[in-house]
């Protein structure tokens, strides 16, 4: 019985779906033959209104068969898979990771230049940025990665920068390895009118660090998407961020603005076509104009006059400092310069690039300084502006700040960024963390060979909740041979250990003498090491594993200290740990006869440095000091034997972007005279003063700009000075004539 409702159920199922067939081609053949008897054609779908315009970019049949800009997801991935044959590659299956586990560890290789062969500017930049980075090697065997002498940044074929025959060269390469330990280095891809992601060469299994980056192409964990920039971007340092002081309320005098090109034809048009429609003049600014290129007269539209004339009513520069949000769409790529030009100027970019893999996304929280639009609803992106608070306003525009300054101000800063990323995932266990990439200062100066664990820097104690420890150790710089009980240092050695904040002392032995036995120095109620210093004068700002302590407490061994003014210099440097925190004061100007930099040490106003004969700072920036300046300039301080306390207080300042921190000190407080039979003091040295005004030149040259910061700002302790009894005030010494 059940068996057969199943069979009537079947076969009356079967009839439906025949009358629903031939009912169906019934209606069509009556439509058909209707229109035919009225005299009309069939009109194609889909129905073009602007029909007439059409032949004049493209012919009907293109658009609906889907030919030129529109192609195929199918085609254009087909397209794709036949120029990256690796599409599927990883670094746990494309790159070998035995070069990078010898005893050189992370070093990048250069491929020598041909002779005769052309290189951009941006992609020279590139290639010194490499060669002048701590990881640069001359020596293919020590070479972990490998970067092309050849220039692949502009792949369009009408370029004048492009370079033929790349892939026949590459492969000559005796280590190309179908291009395993390689990174290669492009802004610019395809060609009119796709500009697809055509590289005019197989990378194999190289790295790709490029710009406009689609994410169907993007191999996720193993390619990197860098920005796009100019020819005019700096080399190093950069200009700074254009946001001087946080204004309450942040809102600017425009919500929102564009000004720039729009496209008549081809991929790209679509979307700055549009723009037009949010334009109000008022507070949402929306200029594009279409004179540009060689046949724009040939396309112009209706609207072309009217907005080129509009377009020239406001001026761009103005429009960037003086508005909050900034649309970024897509222009012929996915990237725009306009990108770099929103995050320096703190104007929140506002994207409408749909498919973008954004810069640096492996490490770059982008949702904490962008506002990501979609183009297919660029009529919501006023509502949706207007309806960010003023807190994430300021929120958005302090992260612009932050990731401008820390990876894209410059090209160095982009280029090393890159290797970062990819040293990062080669030592996966020692790699950097989302905070650490994402808040002050940036994933380039936290080396995490240092530590993986965020409480051991010194930037990170507010994010943590924590303060820093309560004891110091104190170095003392010692190149005079002991000779006598009554030298300076011994005395500075009472004073230092009586500090209950103290918790051992190192003397760093840098004479020529050999260090006197142990039964020589006085007894002290905390470990004393003597080490030496192999009478190099960076030595004191070697990372010595003796050191546990977070505060170090630098002292030469002239210094004349109280214990007192120890003790409340401390309690200043807890309270600012990322900064150099101590006593005696010096300045740099700018001379505008000489055009270079001064260094004064004479008594103003005002100061940017803070000499390390006596001064805290956190232990990591030995490890920085050590492992992040280049080796040329620790040659300069050991061959001169000065300016090392110049050098570690522009290091400081380029990290913490501030000025460090001056204490009150006794009036009487001065260098002492050398003790006869001991070896002159250095600043006695006439010649001493002349090589740190040379010194200032030099270290502002290697970083590209001035990162020394001026301040009038001194801390004293409460009741310094004031009128009041003595036995209220807890540092009364430091009043002592």
């Amino acid at each position: 019985m059940q068996a057969r409702k199943k069979y009537v159920l079947l076969g009356l199922c079967t009839c439906c779906w025949i009358l629903l067939y031939y009912w169906a081609g019934l209606q069509e053949r009556l439509l058909g033959l209707i229109t035919h008897r009225r005299g009309e054609v069939p009109r194609p779908w889909p129905d073009w209104l602007d029909r007439a315009l059409l032949p004049n970019f493209a012919e009907q049949l293109d658009l609906q068969n889907g030919g030129g800009p529109g192609d195929s997801p199918r085609q254009r991935k087909q397209a794709w898979s036949s120029i990256y044959k690796d599409s599927r590659c990883r670094m746990d299956t494309c790159f070998d990771f035995g070069r990078c586990q010898t005893q050189s560890g992370f070093r990048v290789y250069i491929y020598p230049p041909e002779k005769g062969e052309r290189v951009s500017e941006s992609y020279r930049k590139i290639l010194t940025s490499v060669s002048e980075s701590r990881y640069y090697t001359s020596d293919p065997r020590e070479a972990c990665l490998f970067v092309l002498g050849i220039d692949t940044l502009d792949r369009d074929q009408l370029s004048q920068q492009f370079v033929p025959n790349v892939d026949e060269r590459i492969r000559g390469y005796p280590l190309w390895n179908d291009g395993r330990n390689h990174v290669i280095f492009n802004l610019y891809s395809g060609t009119w009118p796709n500009y697809t992601e055509d590289l005019g060469f197989n990378v194999g299994q190289a790295i790709l660090a490029k710009a406009s980056l689609n994410t169907e192409h993007f191999r996720p964990g193993f390619d990197i998407s860098i920005p796009l920039f100019s020819k005019e971007h700096p080399q190093k340092g950069g200009k700074r961020g254009w946001l001087v002081r946080n204004s309450v309320p942040p809102r600017r005098k425009y919500l929102l603005m564009f000004k720039g090109k729009r496209y008549l034809t081809g991929i790209g048009s679509d979307t700055r076509n549009a723009l037009h429609h949010i334009h109000n003049g008022k507070d949402i600014v929306s200029l594009t104009t279409c004179r540009h290129g060689k046949d724009w007269e040939k396309h112009k539209d209706a609207r072309c006059d009217h907005d080129n004339q509009e377009y020239e009513r406001f001026d761009y520069q103005e429009l960037l400092h003086n508005s909050t949000f900034c649309l970024v769409p897509r222009g012929r790529r996915l990237g725009s310069f306009r990108f770099l030009e929103s995050l320096q100027a703190a104007c929140i970019p506002v994207l409408l690039s749909n498919g973008w893999e954004l810069p640096f996304s492996d490490v770059i929280q982008w949702n904490q300084a962008v506002v990501e639009g979609d183009e297919r609803l660029l009529l919501q992106v006023p509502s949706t502006v207007r309806a960010v608070g003023i807190d994430r306003v300021l929120a958005l525009r302090q992260q612009t700040q932050t990731l401008w300054d820390a990876y894209f101000s410059s090209v160095d800063k982009i280029v090393l960024t890159t290797l970062e990323i990819i040293k990062d995932r080669v030592y996966s266990h020692i790699s950097r963390n989302k905070l650490m990439w994402n808040a002050l200062p940036g994933g380039l100066l936290v080396l995490p060979e240092f530590s993986t664990h965020l409480a051991h820097y010194p930037f990170y104690y507010l994010h943590l909740g924590i303060s820093p420890g309560l004891e110091f150790t104190a170095v003392i710089h010692a190149t005079s041979p002991l000779v006598s009980q009554s030298q300076p240092i011994m005395k500075l050695l009472q004073v230092v250990s009586k500090s209950k904040y103290c918790s051992q002392i190192i003397i760093l032995w840098n004479s020529e003498k050999s260090p006197p036995q142990r039964s020589k120095w006085p007894p002290m109620p905390v470990p004393l090491t003597v080490t030496d210093g192999r009478r190099k004068t960076s030595s004191r700002f070697l990372p010595h594993a003796a050191i546990e302590t977070e505060a170090v407490l630098s002292l030469d061994e002239d210094t004349v200290l109280l214990t007192s003014e120890i003790n409340f210099a401390f309690h200043v440097w807890r309270s600012f740990p990322d900064r150099i925190v101590g006593y005696p004061p010096r300045s740099h100007f700018w001379d505008p006869v000489k055009k270079a930099w001064g260094y004064t040490s004479k008594w103003t106003n005002e100061y940017s440095i803070i000499l390390t004969g006596a001064a805290f700072y956190h232990r990591y920036y030995h490890h920085l000091f050590s492992h992040y300046l280049p080796s040329s300039l620790r040659a300069l301080v050991d061959h001169s034997c000065n300016c090392e306390d110049i050098l570690m207080n522009f290091l400081v300042s380029s990290v913490t972007h501030l000025p460090p921190v001056k204490v009150a000190q006794r009036k009487q407080y001065k260098e002492m005279p050398s003790l006869q039979g001991t070896k002159m003091a250095p600043w006695a040295n006439p010649e001493h003063f002349t090589q740190r005004q040379e010194c200032v030149n030099t270290f502002s040259s290697w970083f590209g700009y001035m990162p020394l910061e001026h301040s009038q700002f001194r801390l004293d302790p409460v009741l310094f000075k004031d009128h009041v009894s003595v036995l209220r005030k807890r540092y009364k010494d430091l009043e002592r004539v």
